[in-house]
């Protein structure tokens, strides 16, 4: 029987495909590839891009980038606003604008968030061999250097013929849309390829929808996590990520109203119950709150959520000391619910919750125990408010006071972002998460560079919302270049730029293993030949002024106040400098991070941090 065909080079019947995919969950349709980053070069300047413009913004909408990076970056943030339900797709050429693909897909699949990237690569006729960038492998030919995007992929292929696109594509899409199975899918085009025409079957271009799944838990799976939760005397929920992936946060709030279970979060989870709920406990981990860590430490029952239960959380498996302990895991994913010996509770996070919910009618903790953890929530608030305050208003603000002030301008819609630094373990500890959706960190990765592109992908996904990113000094130094890519979306993402003068979160480390601070600050070489000089006179605040941004100078605690409410009222890109006092005002960790020290070392400092290391690794323990 005769199929009806029509003519199209490979990128042309690739952005067309893409154009007609679709997610829908709980009824509700996204467009799964909402739009393409790109920068162009020789590997896809005349394949994807020229099927982009001939395909027009109406059915692929195309956002320029100013980094390869970024450019994921971006995408990861939109995506994770929109809860993976919509995605966008980043192009690149061959050579470094492919590997610079890199850092951002292990971004995006370490912190299981959807991203589609399209490199450029060799020519798969081999007719000009070898091509501009093109990596010569003595043994292996058919090797690029996009084969440094397999172990990052969730799916990899290199459309080498054009009728291999079609299982390819498809694939793509199955993992990009499935919460079991997402993060960064790479299909790899050959520029020949990409520019090859091929005869496609219409069906192939017909509207898909792809059904995000909401798998409910097994029976007795279900009966046996209600038996544990039922029988603990200090049953402790720890939020991870998925509550927020899954929508969960109702079902989370109902069945800690109704069993009186208390819960702390993840850096991922944060904001899974608004930060005054009766049960809610802040972070938990190494820059957990002291009630969340105090509680761990004895609970006997771990109820983790969407949680991959990452050392930060465990404090490198230090955390949770009752000789007793058992852990119940409920996860979409078999791989992360099976970790710590745990009960598996293999499901949707929400709908997980729902039926955890029902089986535990008519359950509740003990009084005494809401109690306890109620008074360390209302201490632990105390010392959010001493850190926040600023008894001087025209002092130089400290990170705290920062933060403080943030705190005070915005709304219960803002988003906050950050990804690395000192920041997000004063966040962890501090911030008062109002919404679901305020608590943007990527802490999965820690990648530097990444707030300010992901704000641009939030405000993408969220228009009108307004957005912070946060950054000190090394981040901004990093990545400031989708600053230019804000100005000219006219995107109002506020920069929060906090100048400390070098790398304060490692200074602080390095400090505290031996490292004495080595290679951290941002100063003048010495006599002596270390950086300990004065300051160097970078002026940041005019950097992000040449490239397009309103800026503003805050020098204390009351111009940093009107500088972040003026900031929030503009409809313009805009920076808030500020120059931080480096006293140290966030509270200290409330639990451990194993981070090795030299074993043997003829410096005091490096021999005093190994016998504090070796009394920390005593506690350690394997859960089994």
């Amino acid at each position: 029987m005769d199929q009806s065909t029509r003519r199209l080079t490979v990128a042309q019947a690739l952005v067309r495909f893409l154009s007609a995919q679709y997610t829908e969950r709980d009824g509700v349709r996204h467009r799964l590839i909402a739009g393409t980053w790109g920068i162009f070069g020789h590997g896809n300047v005349a394949g994807i891009g020229q099927a982009l413009l001939e395909a027009g913004e109406q059915a692929m909408p195309f956002h320029q980038g100013r980094n390869e990076q970024a450019m994921v970056h971006a995408a990861v943030g939109y995506a994770r606003q929109l809860g993976r339900l919509s995605a966008q797709a980043v192009t690149t050429s061959i050579g470094p604008g492919a590997t610079n693909l890199v850092t951002g897909a292990a971004l995006a699949t370490i912190n299981r968030l959807p991203v589609l990237l399209l490199p450029g690569d060799y020519f798969a006729t081999r007719a000009a061999d070898p091509l501009l960038q093109q990596l010569e492998h003595p043994v292996e030919a058919d090797l690029s250097v996009n084969d440094t995007l397999r172990p990052v992929s969730r799916y990899f292929d290199r459309i080498t013929r054009p009728e291999t696109l079609v299982p390819s594509a498809l694939a793509a899409m199955r993992v990009l849309a499935d919460p079991a199975e997402t993060g960064a899918v790479t299909l790899a085009l050959p520029q020949d390829v990409q520019a090859e025409a091929y005869d496609w079957p219409e069906e192939f271009f017909a509207e898909r929808v792809w059904r995000v799944r909401r798998p409910a838990p097994d029976p007795v799976e279900l009966a046996e996590a209600a038996r544990a939760i039922r029988g603990a005397e200090r049953p402790l929920i720890v939020a991870g990520g998925g509550v927020h992936h899954s929508e969960a946060e109702t079902a989370l709030r109902e069945l800690a109203d109704a069993t009186g279970i208390p819960v702390a979060s993840t850096q991922a989870g944060k904001g899974s119950l608004r930060h005054d709920h009766p049960a809610d406990l802040g972070g938990i981990g190494h820059t957990g709150t002291a009630v969340s860590d105090d509680l761990a430490r004895t609970a006997d029952l771990v109820i983790g959520v969407g949680t991959r239960y990452t050392d930060f959380t465990t404090a490198s498996a230090t955390l949770f000391r009752n000789p007793g302990v058992r852990f119940v895991n409920l996860n979409i994913t078999a791989f992360d619910a099976h970790k710590l010996a745990a009960r598996p509770l293999v499901a949707d996070a929400r709908a997980g919750l729902e039926a955890l919910a029902e089986a535990l009618a008519g359950h509740r903790v003990d009084a005494a125990y809401e109690a306890e953890y109620r008074s360390g929530k209302k201490r632990w608030e105390q010392v959010v408010a001493d850190a926040f305050r600023a008894d001087d208003e025209n002092a130089v603000p400290t990170q705290t006071q920062v933060l403080g002030a943030l705190d005070s301008v915005v709304g219960d819609a803002d988003v906050i972002i950050n990804a690395a630094g000192s920041l997000p373990g004063d966040l962890h500890k501090l911030w008062r998460a109002r919404s679901p959706r305020q608590y943007h960190l990527e802490y999965g990765y820690s990648c530097m560079g990444y707030e300010i592109p992901a704000g641009i992908g939030v405000q993408q996904a969220a228009p009108g919302t307004p957005v912070w990113s946060l950054v000190g000094d090394g981040t901004y130094l990093m990545m400031p270049t989708e600053i230019v890519t804000a100005v000219q979306e006219s995107l109002p993402v506020n920069l929060v730029l906090i100048q400390n003068h070098g790398y304060a979160s490692i200074g602080g480390l390095s400090e505290s293993v031996g490292g004495e601070r080595f290679g951290t600050a941002y100063r003048y070489r010495a006599a002596d030949g270390t950086f300990s000089g004065a300051p160097l006179p970078v002026d940041l605040a005019a950097n992000a002024a040449s490239l397009g941004m309103d800026v503003i100078r805050a020098k204390t605690v009351r111009e940093l106040r009107d500088a972040l409410a003026e900031a929030r009222a503009s409809d313009r890109p805009t920076c808030v400098y500020v120059e931080t006092d480096p006293a140290p005002t966030a509270p200290p960790a409330q639990a451990w991070w194993d981070v090795p020290v030299a074993e043997v070392a003829s410096r005091e400092a490096a021999v005093d941090a190994r016998a504090t290391y070796d009394g920390h690794t005593a506690e350690r323990r394997r859960h089994l």
